[in-house]
């Protein structure tokens, strides 16, 4: 299996209506969104955000957008005038989702020339001279 950022196949956009954050996905290339369709499931999204929303999360498809809409209710505490979160509005619930990373079988991450997940160095401090 090949790992795969989010980040790197697709971006997003996301906002507010009433406690609901409304989040689209975009494929970057149009051949990834079967990607995207595939494996960026429901239940993916939900564990993703457990512990972070109150309610149910639903999923479309946009097939002729090559993207994904994810309605993740119970996200912002009441709303934008009633929250007290910082982000009332949602707009960091699209960040959220593109830090997910999806397990792809290989041949297919091969066909569709996928990039794999980064392996970022562990950040060091350099020693003080």
């Amino acid at each position: 299996m090949t790992t795969v950022r989010l980040l790197d196949i697709a971006h997003a956009r996301s906002g507010d209506k009433g406690d609901t954050a409304n989040v689209g996905l975009i494929a970057l290339e149009p051949r990834w969104y079967e990607v995207l369709r595939d494996y960026v499931t429901l239940p993916a999204v939900e564990a993703h955000f457990t512990g972070v929303i109150d309610g149910p999360v639903e999923r479309y498809e946009l097939p002729n957008l090559k993207a994904l809409n994810f309605l993740l209710h119970g996200a912002l505490d009441g709303g934008g005038t009633l929250s007290l979160k910082t982000d009332a509005q949602g707009k960091v619930y699209s960040t959220a989702l593109l830090r997910m990373t999806i397990d792809v079988p290989d041949e297919l991450a091969k066909r569709l020339e996928l990039p794999g997940a980064k392996r970022w160095p562990a950040y060091t401090r350099s020693p003080k001279e």
